[in-house]
């Protein structure tokens, strides 16, 4: 039986087709070495993408309800529809490029009610010197937040203007992204959902608590989470899948220490 197309999409903070664009087509020719690949750039710079206006609204009343129209929910949609993720974006002042951040932004209600639990993640950035490690560890907090089985990493060293890099600087960068690009693969060719970490399973416990106590002043997260299930007695996680007992056992106590501190500030505000 033929295989069966994996279908990924790149979301690219670049504002053009440079060292970035570069090393994510690199991952694609290596994916398509040894398997079938349904390929597709989102170039944020081409998108209609506005700056969140921090109204709330999306947190209060659901992202159905944000007074911005733009191509954010389309967006949305595409993640969805893949099966791998592709976060790439240059390293602009130790942090991801503006056009990320706003993406980033206008999707940040994800945070309150993650979604993204089939969906394979590679997060890809470039610099001209430092900055990689910083960004892919803040890359990779919001993929996990959102839902993402983040996989793979890679931070290449490439400049614009500077010149041909050095043969070993080429060798290394190589290696990361054939890296990469293989643990890409491997998880993405898994069936079987992976155990979450120490963090995933925080990251439920502490967005359980304020979800259930405040269900009056956070309508839109409670009914989310109701919804899923994932209020209900001796929930151990978003899926249906093993988790570690010691982490479970943290985060329940983890939990219990925010929905104290919750009830507290209501009765003070009260």
């Amino acid at each position: 039986m033929e295989e069966r197309p994996i279908k990924i999409l790149v979301i690219m903070g670049s504002a053009r087709k440079g060292n970035t664009y570069r090393a994510a087509e690199r991952i694609r020719e290596i994916l398509e070495e040894s398997a079938p690949v349904d390929w597709e750039y989102v170039m944020l710079r081409d998108v209609n993408q506005e700056q969140c206006r921090g109204c709330y609204t999306c947190f209060e009343r659901g992202e159905e309800h944000c007074p911005i129209k733009d191509d954010s929910a389309l967006l949305e949609q595409k993640m969805h529809d893949a099966d791998g993720v592709i976060f790439a974006t240059p390293v602009y002042a130790f942090q991801v490029s503006g056009l990320m951040k706003v993406f980033i932004d206008r999707h940040s209600y994800i945070c309150h009610r993650p979604r993204f639990f089939r969906q394979k993640a590679l997060l890809l950035t470039s610099a001209g010197a430092v900055g990689s490690k910083d960004v892919l560890e803040y890359l990779n907090a919001v993929a996990h937040i959102w839902g993402f089985e983040v996989v793979a990493r890679a931070g290449i060293v490439s400049h614009a203007t500077m010149g041909p890099l050095p043969a070993y600087r080429l060798r290394e960068n190589e290696e990361k992204l054939q890296a990469a690009a293989k643990a890409f693969l491997a998880a993405l060719r898994r069936e079987s959902p992976r155990k979450p970490g120490l963090f995933d399973v925080m990251v439920f416990h502490i967005g359980r608590a304020p979800c259930d106590e405040l269900g009056e002043s956070a309508p839109a997260d409670h009914a989310y989470w109701a919804g899923k299930g994932w209020l209900e007695k001796g929930k151990r996680y978003y899926v249906d899948v093993p988790v570690n007992p010691v982490y479970h056992a943290l985060g329940t106590v983890v939990e219990w220490y925010q929905r104290r501190r919750v009830r507290r500030d209501l009765r003070e505000v009260g």
